[in-house]
């Protein structure tokens, strides 16, 4: 199992390479096909949307047909966007093949979560997932300083060519070498519904809508053209900040992972951590004097934000065995779905505002992550702890 799990793994690394791709790749896909910001934060937001569209089925094929046939089909769908984006000719073609990337990701990281909450102990839970976050945030840092130098050397329409050939690689890997758990014979039965009507998930779920949606969202993309249109940065300024950023996103995750058992708490510590980014994202809001403090602001976002994990380990603590696929997929859709919904919304946000100031435009999307959050903050509060 341990070599399946290693292959999920590396193909959760390119699931986090493709959500966090497009800031890289912000002035070629602007000079090539005329792709403005709210153009790319469209694209972003129909990779989230794809992703999350696809828990439901995925969490049902989890549970019914087994980690390893569900990623390695859909990844392989995946592969196949990663080939038309680099074919792409028109703003109109990045969007299609960034849905078909989104959908083929979607069943990566709960394939693995699937497998932790089936055959290892439940008090660990929060500490795999959290590591494997941290590995997986590898494809962040790929999608930063190295990708740039990629680009530069083979122009980036090869650059992703070679990636597609990658992808569909590490399908078959998952092919060959994920073992599904043994499937929950008999018992009880349930639904997706049979969740929803757990009280307890209620407001696990609103804080899942919101805490991944700063981070994601400022590494994703706005880091790039912000850094671009108020301070100047080139195509390696630009890079070297996302790095910085990834390498805060990769901390953050293996600082969370056993943080419950330390402290005794879960709620505390996501509480704790999420408002510290308020109070980032608040900053970036007041608009920091300098490309530097800018950079500061969002790694801490990066490194505080990295709750995704400890939030899903939260959550599933509350599902029965037989509805564990459908319940992390759930909380994995509340999510992505709420990050994709904010992309889009922070684009249209952006190509409204005024541009005069130029950080008019992203201090308004900061803002907005902002009161997202903090309304988020307000509900989970009053959840229910558990830690296992």
């Amino acid at each position: 199992m341990r070599v399946g799990i290693a292959a999920l793994i590396l193909a959760y690394v390119l699931s986090q390479f493709y959500r966090a791709f497009l800031a890289v790749l912000t002035p070629a896909l602007q000079a090539d096909l005329g792709a403005g910001a709210d153009d790319l934060a469209a694209a972003s937001g129909y990779w989230f949307l794809a992703f999350a569209l696809m828990q439901p089925p995925v969490g049902w094929a989890l549970d019914k047909i087994g980690p390893r046939l569900t990623t390695a089909v859909l990844l392989a769908v995946g592969a196949a966007g990663v080939a038309l984006f680099a074919m792409a000719q028109s703003v109109a073609a990045v969007h299609v093949a960034m849905a078909l990337i989104g959908a083929g990701c979607a069943p990566v990281l709960m394939a693995a979560y699937y497998i932790f909450a089936r055959i290892y102990a439940p008090q660990v839970f929060g500490t795999l997932a959290g590591v494997t976050i941290g590995i997986g945030s590898l494809g962040n840092i790929g999608a930063s300083l190295p990708l740039t130098l990629a680009t530069e050397a083979f122009g980036w329409r090869p650059t992703l060519l070679a990636l597609a050939g990658l992808t569909l690689v590490v399908a078959g890997l998952i092919l060959l070498l994920v073992r599904d758990p043994a499937k929950v014979e008999g018992g009880p039965q349930g639904s997706l519904l049979d969740l929803l009507k757990m009280r307890a998930l209620w407001p696990i779920l609103v804080m899942m809508a919101v805490c991944y949606a700063p981070a994601a969202g400022l590494r994703g993309l706005w880091i790039g053209p912000y850094l671009r249109d108020v301070f100047g940065a080139d195509a390696a300024g630009i890079g070297q900040a996302s790095l910085i950023m990834g390498l805060a996103m990769v901390a953050g995750n293996f600082a969370y992972g056993p943080m419950d058992r330390v402290l005794g708490t879960r709620k505390g510590l996501i509480l704790g951590g999420n408002i510290i980014v308020l109070g980032l994202l608040s900053a970036l809001w007041l608009q920091p004097g300098s490309a530097v403090v800018a950079v500061v602001l969002m790694a801490g976002i990066g490194f505080f934000g990295a709750s995704f994990p400890m939030v899903v380990a939260h959550g599933r603590a509350f599902c029965p065995p037989h509805l564990m696929g459908r319940g992390v997929t759930l909380l994995n859709l509340a999510g992505i779905g709420a990050t994709g919904l904010l992309q889009l919304m922070t684009a249209r946000l952006h190509a409204g505002a005024p541009t005069d100031p130029a950080a008019a435009p992203y201090t308004a999307v900061f803002g907005l992550l902002a009161l997202v959050l903090a309304a988020g903050l307000v509900v989970y509060a009053m959840s229910r702890d558990r830690t296992d």
